[in-house]
C-alpha cells in the first residue's frame, strides 16, 4: 500500500519512481511531520501548559513545569511518532527501517530515564514541605534508584544495538556480579547506611551533628547516597561518607533542641584559704538578702537544735557545728537560679562542690536556659556569671588565680623597696 501511494505521487509529479527516489520521499515525509509535530508540542501547547502552571496554586503542578516534566514527555511522543510513520512509509525489512527503529527506541529509553529522573526530583522536593518525609534519607533512596536505572538502561541500549534480548546479557552479569559490587561499594553502602540511619532516626536534614573525628560541629545540609554535608558553625562545608555515621560514633544534639532547654555546666575556683565559718557579723549582713533569709533562719535553727542537744563546747571552732560562707554562698546560687527568669525550672538544677585541686575548690552551676538559641544562651550563661563573680566577696570568698606577671613584678617592686629602705636606715 504504501509503495503504491508513494509510486502514485511520484507519477503525479513525472518523477521515476525508484527505490532511492522512494526512500527520500519517505525519510522526507517522516522529517516534516516530526518537524512540525515538534512545532506543536514545544511552541504551541507548552506554552497554554506553562501559562497554566503559572497560575496553578499546587506545588506539585509548577514543580513538574520547572523540572521539565513536559519536554521530555514531548520528546518521547516525537519518537513514537516518527516510529509509526517509519513502519508506515519504509519498506518492511529494509535497512533503513530497522535503523530508524533502533534510534527511536534508544531516544525513548534515554527519556523514558529523564521523565523518572524528574519524577524523583520532584517527590523530593516535595518531600521537603512535610517533616515526616522531610526525616526519611529519601535523596539516597532516589539516588539508588537512578544509579539502578541507568545500569538497566545500558543494558537495553546494547541490547537495542546488537538486536539481542536484555536476557541473554542480564543472564551475563552473573558473572559480573563481584566486580559490579566493587565498583559499587560506596553507593550501596552508602544506600543501606541512609535506611539505617532514617530507620532508626538517627540523622536527618537540619540537626546538629557533631564528629570530631570529621572537624565536624555544624547543621546537616544535605544526605545523600554517599555522603553527609554539614555546614560547620564557621560556614566551612564538611563531607562525611554516609556509612562512617554506621560505623563511628557521632553526637546528633536533636535532643537538646527539642527539649527546649540548653545545659549550663560552668563553674568558678574558689580560693582555699578564703573558706571559713561565718561570724555573728556576716551572718546578720547575709540575712538581709530575700534569697537567704529563709535558708539562714532554718539552718540556725537545725544548728542550734543540734549543739544543745550535744552539750557542745562551742569556744572550740572545732566542737559543733556552724554555717560557712562557701556553704552559704552556694545555698544563694541554688536559690538564685530558682528565680531566674530565662532558667528552665522544669529541668534539672543544682550548684555543686567538686573536688578541691590546686587549683581551688570548684563550685559548679548545673543548669537549663529555657532557650535553646546560641547567640542567647551564651548571654545568659555570661550574665549568670557575672554575677556569681560580683557576689562572691560579699560572702568573703576570693577566685582563684594563678600568678601572672604582673604580680611578679608587683612582688619584685615590693622586694626591692624594702632592700632600699633598709640600705637608707
Amino acid at each position: 500500500m504504501w509503495v503504491d501511494s508513494v509510486t502514485d505521487w511520484l507519477a503525479k509529479l513525472s518523477i521515476e519512481p525508484t527505490a532511492l527516489t522512494q526512500l527520500i520521499v519517505a525519510l522526507g515525509l517522516i522529517a516534516l511531520v516530526a518537524i512540525v509535530t515538534h512545532f506543536i508540542l514545544h511552541h504551541l501547547v507548552r506554552r497554554v501548559m506553562e501559562r497554566l502552571a503559572g497560575s496553578a496554586q499546587h506545588i506539585w503542578n509548577r514543580a513538574l513545569f520547572e523540572k521539565q516534566l513536559f519536554k521530555r514527555l514531548s520528546f518521547i511522543v516525537q519518537a513514537l511518532i516518527v516510529q509509526v510513520q517509519a513502519q508506515h512509509w519504509l519498506e518492511p525489512g529494509s535497512v533503513s527501517l530497522l535503523l530508524i527503529n533502533s534510534l527511536t527506541q534508544l531516544w525513548i529509553l534515554i527519556f523514558s530515564v529523564l521523565v523518572l529522573f524528574v519524577i524523583l526530583d520532584v517527590l523530593l522536593e516535595l518531600s521537603q514541605y512535610s517533616r515526616a518525609t522531610r526525616e526519611l534519607p529519601l535523596r539516597g533512596i532516589f539516588q539508588g534508584i537512578k544509579l539502578a536505572t541507568i545500569v538497566l538502561a545500558a543494558v537495553i541500549a546494547i541490547s537495542i544495538l546488537i538486536g539481542k534480548s536484555p536476557l541473554i546479557l542480564f543472564s551475563g552479569l552473573g558473572a559480573m556480579t563481584a566486580v559490579l559490587l566493587l565498583v559499587f561499594k560506596d553507593p550501596l553502602m552508602g544506600l543501606v547506611a541512609g535506611i539505617q540511619l532514617s530507620a532508626n532516626k538517627m540523622l536527618s536534614v537540619g540537626d546538629w551533628l557533631e564528629m570530631s573525628r570529621y572537624g565536624a560541629d555544624g547543621a546537616v545540609v544535605d544526605i545523600n547516597l554517599t555522603t553527609v554535608k554539614v555546614q560547620n558553625w564557621d560556614n566551612t562545608i564538611t563531607t562525611i561518607p554516609t556509612y562512617a555515621l554506621i560505623s563511628d560514633s557521632f553526637k546528633n544534639w536533636r535532643g537538646m533542641q527539642e527539649s527546649g532547654g540548653r545545659r549550663i555546666m560552668r563553674g568558678v575556683r574558689i580560693d582555699v584559704s578564703s573558706v571559713r565559718f561565718l561570724t555573728p557579723e556576716d551572718i546578720n549582713a547575709l540575712r538581709k538578702s530575700s534569697l537567704l533569709n529563709s535558708y539562714i533562719e532554718q539552718r540556725l535553727a537545725e544548728v542550734e537544735r543540734y549543739n544543745t542537744e550535744h552539750d557542745l563546747d562551742l569556744s572550740s571552732p572545732l566542737n559543733g557545728r556552724r554555717l560557712t560562707n562557701i556553704g552559704t554562698f552556694r545555698a544563694y546560687l541554688a536559690a538564685y537560679l530558682k528565680t531566674h527568669p530565662r532558667i528552665h525550672q522544669q529541668m534539672i538544677m543544682m550548684v555543686r562542690q567538686l573536688e578541691a585541686t590546686s587549683e581551688g575548690v570548684p563550685i559548679q552551676v548545673y543548669a537549663f536556659t529555657n532557650t535553646t538559641a546560641w547567640v542567647e544562651y551564651e548571654g545568659i550563661q555570661a550574665d549568670l556569671f557575672d554575677h556569681v563573680l560580683a557576689v562572691m566577696p560579699v560572702f568573703g570568698l576570693r577566685l582563684h588565680q594563678s600568678p601572672t606577671g604582673h604580680d611578679i613584678r608587683q612582688i619584685k617592686l615590693s622586694i626591692d623597696k624594702e632592700d632600699r629602705s633598709g640600705v637608707d636606715r
